[in-house]
């Protein structure tokens, strides 16, 4: 069975600005990934690629159709049972870090290691080791990420996200705001984590990347609703 199962999702956004009226995204999505497999999300610009990858993650409502994780699905799910399936099950890459004050990048990094259970000192360990393979000068690690460059804080983002064991794993740009040394850093953790059986659901627009990662590609312009005559 596939570790995510999309079939028919369908979403519209209600704009409450202009008196209620209702404006439709997505109409019949539907993808699989299995274990071991990283599937890439294409289409233009404001095609739904994050918009389908939140519906995932549980951010955004669903009009219709299901999202089964592990066999559970996230469109009917109540939020206890979403936040446990991001706890245990899925993990989430999104473009930007969302920075904690005060709170060091080596915690935050360390942070969901911690919420699985594993000792804190070796989860600070995996975390220092993560920044130090992306390259992250080590005087930074004990700072807090706010005064971080962009390409600073993606890499803690990015080692964030991969210090987990979830078994699916959604990646929005990992690579935006790299250089090419940890653009490469980044290709080698998702294909170690294929090798580990992860399923992975990404957006790469760097074609690179995409190609060397990706076994398949999902266009999601096929996902658009038709517009009546």
């Amino acid at each position: 069975m596939p570790i995510l199962d999309v079939a028919d999702l369908a979403k519209s956004f209600v704009l409450h600005n202009r008196g209620g009226v209702r404006l439709p995204v997505m109409r019949g999505a539907s993808l699989t990934v299995e274990a071991g497999e990283c599937v890439g999300l294409v289409g233009a610009s404001g095609a739904g690629k994050s918009t389908l990858m939140r519906m995932i993650y549980g951010n955004y409502g669903s009009d219709g159709g299901r999202i089964l994780v592990d066999g559970i699905d996230v469109a009917t799910a109540d939020p206890r049972t979403v936040l446990r399936l991001r706890r245990e099950v899925m993990g989430y890459v999104s473009q930007f870090l969302r920075v904690v004050p005060r709170v060091s990048a080596e915690e935050i990094v360390a942070e969901l290691a911690i919420a699985e259970g594993r000792p804190a000192e070796d989860a600070l360990a995996e975390a220092r080791a993560l920044l130090a393979r992306l390259n992250l000068p080590e005087r930074l690690w004990g700072l807090p990420p706010a005064t971080f460059s962009g390409g600073e804080q993606q890499r803690v983002n990015v080692a964030r996200g991969f210090i987990t064991g979830h078994r699916l794993l959604l990646v929005d740009e990992p690579t935006a705001s790299l250089d090419a040394t940890n653009r490469e850093v980044v290709m080698e953790l998702i294909e170690e984590k294929k090798r580990a059986g992860v399923a992975i659901l990404g957006i790469f627009h760097d074609e690179p990347v995409r190609a060397r990662v990706c076994d398949r590609l999902v266009d999601v312009t096929g996902f658009a609703p038709a517009v009546a005559a």
